[in-house]
């Protein structure tokens, strides 16, 4: 399909070698995150090789954390990478899937926007991408388009995204680049010595569907001495210049400064031709350096369902969690020290919970189904008694109303319908819209999703987090607190202290710090809206009480 041509805008693509799993998606950030401190717009997309439509309805275990957007879109968790870096918002034209790609190219065909074409793979799904691509541009005011494409090259499921890279540098010669990130396994006896032959497969295959890597991003254990990279430049067909280590980090956040020492915004601008306006990464410096520095620990604890299983678990589940509680760490001047803890542990053996008293916090992060939650109700109610800060989020707030249902306001067979339809005290209870859904079935892209606003009551630990008594946060599931006792928990001590604008759902419960040093739950996510350089105001407030114990 013609398409206008904006002749400010350039396109990176990121693709992967040798193995997935390498950081294409920290990189990807990283390269617009130094192009933004050059004074370019850039956006972020992320094109995804799955036929699922969206990840909404993929194991986290698997999959990673899925996030959302603030209109509901259900995304990868390297959209989260973008939105941290970039500091701005994406939305559902910043991701596309193999199956949305194609259930909009049928759904045009079966409208007849095709005029009668038959309409093949090729050239039809390739040149819906790159309209995606455009679009999700546009609406940016973006100068430059930087997309990954999942998985690695070689692999059957992305090659009709490599054919699109290839069709847009045929249309626009000198306005695409494509950056390789692969994999240099080290061997030998000291591990030290960096192998490069797979990265020359990995190019081999990027030449068969008539492409070359213009960067080469070497990910390794090490830095890329000079040997390592003459025999990438020479076997690879780059310059040496542009074969770029990337080496482990300390901190993902330390990423783009890694890459500025090897002059990388220099060689993007030069290849693209691109003119800079200034160099600014002095904040992502002072955030890096705060995080270096930091010597005195604030020891969390994550409780999960999974970790103490024998299940293979990955941390990938929770990376926001983990990140936002990061970016408050780093606010409060803390090294974090961050734990995993089975529920499943506290259930089978109670006397197990007096460990989490060596905690300076504990977080209850989202989550569904009833696997390890009475260890979790245990794990808070221990938390509540013994003035540990605690953040709930989504249902570790809705754990927590249940808790505090049954050993302070005496409701025995207090629970969540999710887990008994029948409990004798459904404080969490199912939104009418929500269950008829589910009677019929309808279950991917029909929660609560996206940012929704609340209304904060003054003079509560939430109102001072913010600094404002309006927000919008973001949203991801079915259940809410059940109106019915909203009073009776509010008359125990129970404050409520966000709701929405019609004052039906609430969004946010809190004990009064007279009561607890720190204990909230919040019903939204506020994990998905932290950034490195601006913590979210509740897990910057909930690392500042889990380091008061810490002089």
């Amino acid at each position: 399909m013609p398409r206008k041509k904006n002749n400010h805008l350039k396109y990176i693509f990121v693709v992967g070698g040798v193995m997935s799993g390498v950081g294409k998606g920290v990189a990807a950030s990283s390269i617009g995150k130094i192009l933004q401190a050059r004074g370019l717009r850039v956006t972020a997309l992320k094109i995804d090789p799955y036929v699922n439509v969206d990840a909404g309805t993929m194991n986290p275990t698997e999959h990673g954390e899925t996030f959302v957007l603030d209109d509901g879109t259900e995304c990868d968790q390297d959209m989260g990478n973008y939105e941290r870096f970039l500091d701005r918002d994406l939305s559902r034209a910043n991701y596309m899937t193999t199956g949305s790609i194609y259930l909009d190219v049928i759904r045009r065909e079966r409208n007849l926007e095709f005029g009668g074409k038959c309409v093949s793979v090729v050239p039809y799904i390739p040149m819906e991408v790159i309209l995606r691509i455009d679009r999700a541009a546009a609406k940016a005011d973006a100068e430059v388009a930087l997309v990954e494409i999942g998985g690695t090259v070689g692999e059957y499921e992305n090659i009709l995204f490599l054919e699109a890279i290839r069709m847009l540098r045929l249309r626009h010669p000198g306005d695409v680049l494509i950056a390789l990130v692969s994999y240099i396994p080290s061997l030998g006896a000291g591990g030290n010595e960096l192998k490069t032959k797979p990265t020359q497969h990995a190019v081999r295959n990027l030449n068969s569907v008539g492409l070359q890597p213009d960067i080469i991003f070497g990910r390794a254990p090490m830095r890329l001495d000079e040997k390592r990279k003459e025999k990438l430049s020479l076997m690879c067909g780059v310059a040496k210049e542009d074969v770029i280590s990337s080496p482990n980090a300390d901190s993902i956040y330390d990423v783009p400064l890694n890459f500025e020492k090897e002059a990388l915004s220099d060689r993007l601008l030069k290849k693209l031709n691109l003119r800079p306006r200034g160099r600014d990464l002095d904040a992502w410096r002072r955030l890096c350096r705060t995080i270096r520095v930091a010597k005195k620990e604030a020891r969390i604890g994550v409780i999960g369902k999974y970790f103490d299983t024998g299940e293979f678990m990955l941390a990938d589940s929770y990376i926001s969690v983990l990140e936002a509680i990061k970016h408050g760490a780093a606010a409060a001047r803390r090294k974090p020290v961050i734990e995993w803890l089975g529920s499943g542990e506290f259930e089978k053996d109670p006397r197990s919970l007096a460990a989490l008293s060596q905690y300076d916090g504990i977080v209850v992060p989202g989550g569904f189904g009833h696997r390890g939650v009475e260890g979790k109700i245990a794990a808070i109610r221990y938390c509540r008694e013994h003035k540990i800060p605690y953040l709930g989020l989504c249902y570790g707030m809705q754990l927590a109303v249940i808790e505090f249902a049954r050993n302070v306001l005496k409701l025995k067979g207090a629970n969540t319908t999710e887990i008994d339809q029948t409990a004798a005290h459904p404080v969490i209870d199912i939104m009418p819209e929500q269950k008829k859904l589910m009677e019929e079935k309808k279950y991917g892209g029909t929660m609560r999703l996206g940012a929704y606003p609340a209304e904060l009551f003054p003079k509560t630990i939430a109102a001072a987090a913010y600094g404002t008594l309006k927000i919008s946060e973001r949203h991801r599931h079915r259940y809410e607190v059940n109106p019915d006792y909203i009073g009776r928990f509010e008359k125990a001590g129970v404050v409520f202290s966000g709701k929405s604008p019609d004052g039906r759902l609430m969004e946010i419960m809190e004990l009064a710090k007279s009561v607890h040093p720190f204990f909230m739950g919040t019903q939204f996510h506020p994990e998905l809206k932290s950034r490195p350089l601006h913590p979210h105001p509740l897990f910057r407030e909930f690392m500042k009480a889990a380091a008061k114990g810490k002089k």
